[in-house]
């Protein structure tokens, strides 16, 4: 399964970070809304799963009172560092101020 976060296919959108392959790239954090999915966090990493499973701002995911789940898209590190910041500058995501 894949969904669409501003002009990238990234693999998911999964119940559990465990689903996550634990590769290179840019993850999302999304909360399920009435609406529709919605962007809390973005991120990047060269172990998605293990940063995610491991997150220190999963607390602040939690607080936001959503079901969550996760989204990868895979690539390498060039590449996820230009992509995380043009998507975290497009959604400004509420969750993960540096």
């Amino acid at each position: 399964m894949t969904i669409n976060i501003g002009n990238y296919t990234f693999d998911g959108a999964h119940a559990s970070p465990s689903q996550l392959a634990d590769r290179s790239g840019v993850y999302a954090v999304l909360g399920s809304t009435m609406t529709g999915l919605t962007v809390v966090d973005i991120g990047e990493s060269g172990w998605i799963r293990t940063r995610v499973q491991a997150h220190d701002r999963a607390p602040a995911w939690a607080r936001r009172g959503l079901p969550l789940s996760y989204a990868a898209l895979y690539c390498d590190e060039v590449a996820r560092m230009r992509i995380e910041r043009e998507l975290r500058a497009r959604y400004n995501p509420p969750c993960g101020d540096r």
